[in-house]
């Protein structure tokens, strides 16, 4: 065997290679976004496209895998009575801000995948939770629904999609300041 050739570990390196392959992925897209090749991904992990595959064999699978602890701190926060609508959208931004790839799972379009509808459902329902109990709307204004807030949020993962990488969070720090004296009172 050449020193380049790497020993198959066998059945004992999948959980590992799971592992490898999420924290490699969440690196990946967070640089190049939704879109970077799967194998820079199977490489950063180091392991073959193939083990890649049988892990995650789709993008979305392994997208939706790399975000789920995303959107598990949101509805954490979003459980939290005495957290407001303004608190659970700080964190989405703060999230659109570190990961392009956040984008994608924020508002999926060209997919007909469920489960990244379904994460996008999740995250639109518990903006409307919030935005129903008075109480938990904070400053957000009367007159705005869950759609009017998650549009807003959507325009700014536009604008961080096109914002390279060196601006990005001074770009989110004035989007997200235009947009919350929007919606608020």
């Amino acid at each position: 065997m050449t020193s380049s050739a790497r020993a198959n570990r066998g059945p004992k390196a999948a959980a590992s290679n799971h592992a490898a392959l999420i924290r490699a992925a969440r690196e990946i897209f967070a640089e190049n976004g939704f879109d970077a090749p799967l194998s820079s991904i199977a490489r950063a992990a180091g392991v073959g496209q193939g083990v890649l595959y049988r892990h995650f064999p789709t993008r979305e699978s392994l997208a939706l895998a790399v975000f789920e602890e995303n959107i598990v701190e949101v509805e954490v926060l979003a459980a939290d009575p005495s957290s407001t609508v303004h608190d659970v959208l700080a964190v989405i931004v703060d999230q659109l801000t570190r990961s392009a790839a956040f984008i994608a799972m924020f508002n999926p379009t060209g997919t007909d995948d469920p489960r990244l509808l379904e994460v996008s459902t999740r995250l639109i329902d518990l903006v409307a939770r919030k935005l129903d109990d008075p109480g938990q709307r904070g400053s957000i204004r009367a007159d705005l629904t869950a759609f009017d807030v998650v549009l807003a949020v959507g325009m700014l993962a536009g604008i961080m999609s096109k914002t390279d990488a060196q601006s990005k969070q001074m770009v989110a720090t004035r989007a997200w300041d235009l947009l919350e004296r929007g919606l608020t009172r």
